[in-house]
């Protein structure tokens, strides 16, 4: 491996490669090399531009073959002389040094079949023999696709712990067991190693006839899902989803450019723990965990290249020595982010940082299907009502929410806390105390203190627990009690709450428990290939920590005091009046007068109330003024038919032309620009 100039390009030079020819006669006669293994940093993420830098490698030097390796991933190219450059097509593996030309264009010939859009297809012929073999609804033939995936992913993780010598799911052992359902059978195994995380109800089956399945095995089982990049998986699942469910229950997916966009506003740091308590198909979650993630492992791979900065430079230990110690220190590294180990930096991330739930049953599933195609962190989200403290899920525990609340609907008197709600085994129980103390006690007993009361008791927003409210307007406060204090939400409300005049009070709940940092107006079509045809917008806050909290409060206290001083003088003489006049009145001979006089004096005393209200709130405000990010986004890379377009908020391939800036570049300028009150500073 080694620096090499590029024919064509005297003198340009490229990052250390290997360069392989097919026999030592081939190299000696000049001639092109047989394939370039272009090596990345061990713990980056390879992305589609390393891709294409090899593939331009290989063109210039006339090579048939390119491979991109680290540690993390290998994959494997093939480069069409016949095709325009950037056009790369991944195969199977590269060929062995002696291999015959026949052998070679039968490895050519086995492309493989996983790329974004072709494995979605694969999903969707899937779906579609199980909808016309068993004449199930959509939704019902894509619970059985979820019961078959994760039965492939349970096979292919014992196969690579060794915990399994023979790949199970293949259609020639499953017709070799002696039993009426095999695949059944194979899927109450993965039922029962998934039974903590409830996935699947005890008596839950498969139920397709033996042939549906063998049909279904057959066509994934040449897959392999385990050495497959998430990204490829994660995208085309959700391309599966989409496909599957639009017009169905697209309320449950939020476009992905308008996920990545919030994320990118929050920046999730690793170590902060965040939840969606409306999950859906738990896009948030998915793109925190990959974020999150990618930070990891880059800030692995820096520390072992400073680690080797150092080395290089010590003089007084010989090149064995440096070896050793750069192989002690990679494989330090390499321990502390392996997910498989409890307690690693990836562990932790996968295990204690991500949770969600979903009042939904299948979408509770299907987002932790989303998760394992993703790479994983499944294990914190759950099913059940989201407005509800059970699990790992309660009032004050989250750094950050991210949520796409249900719209429209009312959170109805009728809508009670059943003991069912909150039940948990008592081993789950002792778990959670275990793993988060006193905080999940008091939670619950918050909880069970309104047990076969109305929902809306445990919130404030209601004004009574008898009247209905939005469900949007109470997953606020919701997601207010979930965040810790100085923790940050980001969250998709309609338009109307933030200019409804019916709706101030929600405004006013909401100033007083957080700072506004952001309000990102969408265009109308933004939700349409959704379901959905309100007008949204996006509000990023954080909540007041302790110390703000009550500063604010005593800030409020003195500008109500400032406000009642101002009107005592007048108030006192009206109410004087009035009260003069009430006595004044004979009870048995002024009685209507009298009753007259009483509400005229109840009348003053309630505007009197409001108006030293009003005043106190817009002085408070004055006095505790900050600036609020707003902007107005016309394209955010989503059409009203589901369709690409255009992107101005954060940097892609498809920014508007005339776009200076992105909208994600303006707020960090923002941020840097009042960072004495913006939550980096808080943080």
């Amino acid at each position: 491996a080694e620096e090499m100039d590029l024919p064509g390009s005297p003198g340009a030079k490229v990052l250390p490669i290997f360069v392989l020819w097919r026999t030592v006669q081939d190299k000696m006669d000049e001639n092109a090399p047989f394939i370039i293994v272009e090596c990345k940093s061990d713990n980056v993420t390879i992305q589609p531009t390393d891709y294409s830098q090899g593939e331009n490698y290989a063109r210039i030097v006339g090579t048939p073959f390119f491979v991109t390796h680290n540690s993390r991933e290998t994959r494997y190219w093939r480069v069409k002389k016949d095709k325009v450059p950037g056009y790369t097509e991944e195969i199977e593996n590269i060929p062995h040094g002696d291999a015959s030309d026949k052998e070679i264009e039968e490895l050519l010939n086995k492309l493989r079949a996983f790329k974004e859009k072709e494995f979605a297809d694969l999903l969707h012929q899937c779906h579609n023999i199980i909808r016309n073999r068993e004449k199930k609804d959509p939704a019902a033939a894509f619970d059985e696709i979820a019961k078959v995936l994760f039965t492939k992913v349970y096979v292919e993780r014992q196969l690579l712990t060794r915990r399994s010598k023979t790949n199970l799911f293949n259609v020639d052992v499953l017709k070799g067991q002696i039993a009426e359902n095999p695949l059944d059978n194979l899927f109450q195994q993965t039922k029962e190693h998934y039974s903590t995380d409830k996935i699947f109800d005890e008596d839950e089956r498969i139920n397709l006839k033996p042939a549906t399945g063998e049909e279904i095995v057959r066509k994934l089982e040449k897959y392999n899902l385990s050495d497959t990049s998430e990204d490829v998986k994660g995208v085309a699942f959700e391309r599966f989803l989409g496909r599957t469910f639009r017009g169905e229950i697209g309320q449950f997916f939020t476009p992905r450019t308008i996920v990545e966009f919030m994320v990118h506003m929050i920046d999730p740091q690793e170590g902060e723990i965040v939840c969606d308590p409306a999950s859906g198909s738990g896009g948030f979650l998915i793109r925190v965990f990959e974020i999150v993630r990618e930070k990891i492992l880059a800030d692995a791979d820096r520390q072992y290249n400073d680690f080797k900065a150092k080395l290089e430079v010590e003089d007084s230990i010989s090149e064995e020595e440096r070896a050793n110690k750069l192989k002690a220190r990679y494989d330090e590294i390499q321990l502390e982010i392996d997910q498989s180990v409890p307690g690693s930096r990836l562990w932790s991330l996968s295990n204690r940082c991500i949770f969600g739930t979903d009042a939904n049953d299948r979408m509770a599933r299907t987002s932790k299907m989303n998760m394992i195609m993703h790479g994983d962190g499944h294990g914190g989200v759950h099913h059940h009502d989201g407005f509800l403290n059970v699990n790992g899920i309660f009032d004050g525990r989250f750094d950050i929410i991210l949520t796409n609340p249900p719209f429209g609907a009312n959170v109805e008197p009728s809508d009670k806390i059943l003991p069912s709600d909150i039940e948990v085994s008592s081993a789950s129980e002792r778990r959670y105390l275990h793993e988060y103390g006193e905080l999940y006690r008091e939670s619950q007993e918050r909880v069970k203190a309104h047990v076969n009361r109305p929902i809306a008791s445990l919130f404030k927003l209601p004004t009574s627990e008898k009247s209905k409210i939005k469900t949007e307007l109470l997953f606020i406060e919701r997601c207010l009690d979930l965040l810790k204090p100085g923790g940050r939400m980001g969250i998709v409300l309609p338009e109307g709450i933030f200019n409804n005049p019916s709706l101030a009070r929600v405004r006013e709940f909401t100033e007083d428990a957080a700072y506004l940092r952001a309000i990102v107006s969408l265009p109308p079509e933004t939700f349409i290939s959704s379901g959905a045809s309100v007008k949204c917008s996006l509000l990023f806050l954080q909540k007041f920590t302790e110390t703000e909290k009550r500063i604010f409060r005593i800030r409020r206290a003195a500008c109500r005091t400032f406000v009642e001083k101002k009107y005592a003088s007048d108030s006192k003489k009206e109410l004087d009046r009035i009260k003069d006049a009430v006595e004044a009145a004979k009870p048995s001979q002024d009685g209507e007068k009298r009753r007259m006089l009483q509400k005229d004096l109840r009348d003053f005393q309630k505007a009197m109330k409001t108006q030293i209200d009003i005043e106190s709130r817009k002085l408070a405000k004055d006095r505790f003024d900050y600036p609020i990010f707003m902007y107005d986004s016309r394209f955010v890379g989503i059409s009203a038919t589901g369709g690409e377009d255009k992107n101005e908020l954060y940097k892609n391939e498809n920014q508007p032309n005339n776009a200076e800036k992105t909208c994600l570049q303006w707020f960090r300028e923002f941020l840097q620009s009042h960072s004495s009150i913006m939550w980096n500073e808080a943080r």
